[in-house]
């Protein structure tokens, strides 16, 4: 299924009437739950900083946010993953949204000056001992992005109200990773041929959760999936 093909087959929903004033206001809002993992959750603690840029784009009416499939490589422990544009800090960075708005114009050709940044979410900790923090962002759409071919396979969207949706996500217990902690992740059903799983499924679920709550349409994720009672 691609967006065009979902848009067509479903109504307008209320994540679509969001304008990017209710975005910035919803990411500003205390999180309804947390998929965040604590800092000490991998087998480092978190000392290194990176970013990630999670853009909205506008469909006609509706609203998607842009991902990336990372190219394959011996040397990317994320090779093939379905990821948002986004790297590690440099020296040079005067902040994590710098970094971001840096790699998103390294890795898919987005100019900086074309971003319209929103807020940021909490940061996300990685296994690998990676602070995250999610930088949310609005940009024109079309554009002509171009991926960096030595890191990025293919750059494409999918439909904010498809990620909303309860039939299309499911939280699952880290079991099969070294951690100090027993943490949920998130594992989404696969749209257009792309599987989003891990920390950016996380974010990305983090992020919705925020927005079905400023539409006043709260997500049906009951305490005892993230309790694991």
């Amino acid at each position: 299924m691609t967006p065009e093909q979902f848009w067509q087959n479903n109504s307008l929903s209320p994540l679509d009437r969001l304008r990017e004033a209710d975005i910035l206001a919803a990411v500003d809002s205390p999180l309804p739950f947390s998929l965040a993992l604590p800092e000490d959750h991998g087998q480092l603690v978190s000392t290194r900083q990176a970013a990630v840029l999670v853009p909205f784009v506008r469909h006609d009416d509706h609203w998607a946010i842009v991902f990336i499939r990372r190219a394959q490589s011996r040397r990317d422990r994320h090779s093939g993953q379905v990821a948002f544009a986004g790297g590690m800090r440099e020296a040079h960075d005067s902040s994590l949204r710098d970094t971001a708005l840096r790699e998103a114009h390294e890795e898919i050709g987005l100019r900086p000056g074309d971003v319209t940044p929103l807020g940021e979410l909490p940061v996300h900790h990685s296994i690998a001992g990676i602070a995250i923090t999610p930088v949310v962002a609005t940009m024109p759409w079309p554009y002509p992005l171009q991926p960096a071919e030595a890191e990025v396979a293919r750059i494409f969207t999918i439909p904010l109200a498809w990620l909303a949706n309860k039939r299309n996500y499911e939280i699952v217990d880290i079991t099969s990773m070294p951690s100090r902690y027993p943490g949920k992740s998130v594992s989404y059903r696969e749209f257009d041929n792309e599987r989003l799983w891990g920390a950016t499924a996380r974010i990305t679920l983090t992020l919705v959760s925020q927005l079905s709550n400023h539409c006043g349409q709260p997500l049906p994720v009951c305490n005892e999936q993230l309790s694991g009672n």
